[in-house]
C-alpha cells in the first residue's frame, strides 16, 4: 500500500460514534449547511417504508433536525413502493418527472444524476432503499465530516456485508464478510491496479455516500451500475484523496443479486473504468451470459451502459434554478 494510502488511512478513516449528534447539530448550526438525503428506488416497497421512519424520526425531530429534505426517487416501480414511502413520511419524485424534456435512461446512476435537480441541500446523501434493520448511523456517520470539516468533500459508508443472512436463506446466520463479491472480484483489484490512491476504500461500491452539491454538480453519472466507481475515481481526479473519507457505520444486510445479475454489474463497472483509464472506444458494449434450458445452455446477451449524464452545472434547468 502507499505510504499516502496509509497516512489516509489514518487521517481520514472514522467510525460514526466519533461524531455524537450533538456536535453535528452544533456544527450545521454554525455553518448554515442543509442536508439532503436521496433514496433511490425501484420495488422496494417491503424496505423503503422502514428507512424513512427510522430517518424521519431519529433524523428530522425538533429535537435532531439533522436531515432538512427526505426524497425517494422512483425509477418506475410497479409495486406499492411510492406509496409506502409517502405514507413513512417522504417526499417521492418520479424519475421521468425531473427533466421531463429528456427521456430518462434505466438504471441507478440515472435517478442519481437527477435527483441533483429534485432536492436543494448543501450536502447530498445517497441511501440505497433495500436495505433492512436501518440504523441512521448510516445518514449521520458519512454526513458528520462533512458538517465538521471543510476539507472533506465526499464521504463513503463502510461496513460489513454478511452473504446468506435470514433474509436471503431462511434460519443462516450468514458469513460475515462475504458480501461485495463484484467489489472484491472486480472493483477491488481495478482500483488497486490503476487507481491505487482509493486501494485505502473498504467499500468502494457501496451504495452509502454523501458529498457536497458543490462537487456533485461538476461530475458525470454513469447511468448504470457503474456510477459509484465512476463517481469516486472521478472526485479523486477533481479534488484529491485528502478531500475524500470513510465511516465506519456498522452492518449493511440488504437483498443480494443472483450471480448473473453481478456478472452483468460486472461488466458495467469495468466499462466504467475503461473509459476513464483511455476514453476510447467500445469495441463491444455487450456482456454474453448464458441460461440452461431444454436443449442445453442458452446465451443471452445483454447491453453494457455506454451512456454517461454530464454535470448536472452545465445543465440550463439546474442552471437556471441556483440563478434565481
Amino acid at each position: 500500500m502507499l505510504e499516502e494510502v496509509e497516512r489516509w488511512l489514518a487521517e481520514r478513516s472514522w467510525s460514526a460514534a466519533d461524531r455524537p449528534l450533538d456536535v453535528l447539530l452544533a456544527a450545521k448550526w454554525d455553518s448554515g449547511t442543509t442536508v439532503s438525503v436521496v433514496l433511490p428506488a425501484l420495488n422496494e416497497e417491503p424496505t423503503v417504508g422502514a428507512i424513512v421512519e427510522v430517518i424521519r424520526r431519529e433524523l428530522m425531530s425538533d429535537a435532531v433536525p439533522l436531515v432538512d429534505e427526505l426524497v425517494v426517487i422512483d425509477s418506475g416501480s410497479t409495486d406499492r413502493t411510492a406509496e409506502v414511502a409517502a405514507a413513512a413520511g417522504a417526499r417521492v419524485v418520479h424519475r421521468d418527472e425531473v427533466l421531463p424534456g429528456l427521456p430518462a435512461l434505466p438504471g441507478k446512476g440515472e435517478v442519481l444524476w437527477r435527483s441533483l435537480l429534485a432536492t436543494t441541500g448543501d450536502v447530498v446523501c445517497f441511501v440505497d432503499a433495500d436495505l433492512r434493520e436501518f440504523s441512521a448511523d448510516f445518514v449521520s456517520g458519512i454526513v458528520g465530516p462533512l458538517l465538521t470539516d471543510p476539507g472533506v468533500q465526499f464521504v463513503k459508508a463502510m461496513y460489513d456485508r454478511p452473504l446468506g443472512t435470514e433474509f436471503d436463506v431462511p434460519g443462516s446466520a450468514g458469513t460475515a464478510g462475504q458480501g461485495g463479491r463484484v467489489t472484491e472480484l472486480v472493483a477491488r483489484p481495478l482500483l488497486n491496479l490503476h487507481w491505487p490512491q482509493l486501494a485505502g476504500f473498504v467499500q468502494p461500491l457501496g451504495g452509502e455516500y454523501a458529498a457536497r452539491r458543490s462537487l456533485l454538480e461538476r461530475l458525470p453519472f454513469p447511468v448504470g451500475y457503474g456510477v459509484e466507481l465512476g463517481l469516486l475515481v472521478d472526485a479523486l481526479h477533481t479534488v484529491g484523496l485528502d478531500a475524500l473519507a470513510q465511516v465506519d457505520v456498522g452492518v449493511r444486510k440488504h437483498r443480494h443479486q443472483d450471480g448473473q445479475a453481478l456478472g452483468r454489474m460486472a461488466a458495467a463497472i469495468y466499462r466504467t473504468a475503461q473509459l476513464r483509464l483511455a476514453r476510447g472506444h467500445l469495441v463491444r458494449p455487450a456482456i454474453t451470459q448464458f441460461e440452461r434450458g431444454p436443449e442445453g445452455f442458452v446465451p443471452r446477451t445483454y447491453a453494457v451502459d455506454t451512456e454517461e449524464r454530464p454535470p448536472m452545472a452545465g445543465i440550463p434547468e439546474y442552471a437556471k434554478r441556483h440563478a434565481a
